[in-house]
């Protein structure tokens, strides 16, 4: 199991840049420093266990404290049962574990990250200005942030609930943790964190604000949480983070190698889809959409190699079998995956996303990209595109290797994209492509 922390790489890295004078580009370093030593130590250490106490039998979770060292697990400060501590950072985090574990016992019959009741394992203060958390594929693990950007990880209670989801994936469904496998790991711990979060606080979805991480970054910083599930996007825009790059569909699909491959900004795709579905079908996040996706991930349809039409079906998948094929849930949630477009709209119902074409231009001498997309309902030029799209055989096209300096063409209509170069276009997608761009 891949190290799955909080805080993308790329933010780190960011910061890690800035000047020596600037006491943000410090703390981005020793982040980073330690984020360094830690991926070392688990190269050293291949079996896994270096030393973690087992906790007693009766206790569900233990807490323990780093000591601003990076020694896991550190000295036990709290077990399941014990009085508060009066440790800030230790007490969030037993609270934190206690309302995790009891959303998966409690609505999903699922105690622990595996299933099987075995104790849970966290570390407080970690490291010395450690600017995340992450589960390493045994225990969760928090730092006490840089005192600058970030505060205390376990501060936000879904910043827990993200990471003890990253152990029940690894129990799972066993995503990899790269490309869209990797990013449907992220968005699923991004689920749970709001599905614990809005239990906690009592909240309907309507309610809800949809912000993860919300409260870990300090005054000054301009930005409301981490990630935005309503709006991937909009999280943060501050001029030493930059602003928050997740996106919120398909059209922006983020191709990189970078961060696994996007996992944490192409997140922001399927983490929408559960919003969209969630609140259409109202009431209580983990009772509505919740247990839709719970039942995707345990329901044998999902592996290791899964992308987001992969998911999107084993949620439709999942609707039927709990609420019937032509139920409400049902329709919720093929057209929360739909908007992001992921699926194609259901043609039974009525949806203005299946007459949408979106083109999109890139490369050539100039490196630049055009894109644009129309209606085929309302836009004037829509009849004459509809006609060239009907004479296009996508099953027929041609893919030959790029060639210097052309054009590069991605085509999405109806939940079906294709992308091309420019040697390999037949006449009636030039045609429509040169329609819906223009000859510019």
């Amino acid at each position: 199991m891949a190290r799955c922390s909080f805080v993308p790489p790329y933010l780190i890295s960011r910061l890690s840049q800035l000047p020596d004078d600037d006491p943000i580009g410090r703390a981005g370093r020793t982040t980073r420093a330690i984020d360094d030593a830690i991926r070392e130590r688990r190269r050293r250490t291949a079996s896994g266990a270096d030393g973690i106490p087992a906790p007693p039998v009766e206790a569900r979770w233990t807490v323990y404290s780093a000591g601003h060292t990076t020694k896991q697990p550190g000295s036990e400060v709290r077990a399941d049962g014990d009085d508060a501590s009066g440790d800030d950072a230790v007490d969030e985090l037993y609270d934190g574990l206690a309302a995790t574990w009891d959303l998966l016992a409690d609505v999903f019959s699922y105690p622990a990250v595996d299933g099987q009741g075995t104790p849970v394992t966290a570390t407080a203060h970690h490291g010395d200005g450690y600017a995340n958390a992450f589960w390493d594929g045994r225990q969760l693990v928090f730092g006490d942030g840089d005192g600058v950007v970030f505060g205390r990880f376990t501060r936000p209670i879904d910043v827990l609930a993200h990471e003890y989801a990253h152990g029940i994936t690894q129990y799972t469904a066993a995503l990899a943790y790269e490309g869209q496998p990797g990013s449907l790991n992220e968005s699923i711990s991004d689920v749970f964190g709001a599905m614990v979060k809005q239990r906690v606080l009592g909240q309907t979805v309507d309610e809800a604000d949809w912000l993860v991480g919300e409260g870990v970054f300090l005054p000054g910083v301009q930005g409301r949480a981490l990630r935005s599930m309503k709006e991937p996007g909009t999280a943060y825009d501050d001029p030493r983070l930059g602003k928050d790059p997740q996106v919120a569909s398909m059209r922006r699909y983020v191709d990189t190698t970078d961060d696994g491959g996007g996992v944490h900004i192409n997140s922001g795709i399927p983490n929408r889809a559960f919003c969209l579905a969630a609140t259409s079908l109202g009431g209580r996040s983990w009772e509505g959409a919740g247990a839709i996706w719970w039942a995707a991930l345990v329901g044998g349809h999902v592996g290791r190699k899964t992308d987001f039409v992969g998911f999107a079906d084993a949620t439709l998948e999942a609707a039927g079998r709990l609420y019937g094929d032509d139920s409400a849930e049902c329709g919720a949630v093929r057209s929360a995956w739909a908007e992001v477009g992921v699926l194609a709209p259901d043609p039974d119902r009525p949806s203005d996303a299946g007459g949408v074409v979106y083109v999109r231009r890139s490369g050539g001498f100039a490196g630049l990209i055009t894109e644009r997309e129309i209606n085929l309902a309302s836009d004037p030029a829509g009849a004459e595109a509809a006609a060239l799209l009907r004479r296009v055989n996508f099953d027929r096209l041609s893919k030959t290797p790029p060639q210097p300096d052309r054009f590069v063409y991605l085509v999405r209509t109806a939940g079906r994209e294709v992308r091309l170069n420019e040697q390999d276009v037949p006449p009636e997608l030039g045609q429509l492509i040169d329609l819906i761009l223009g000859r510019d």
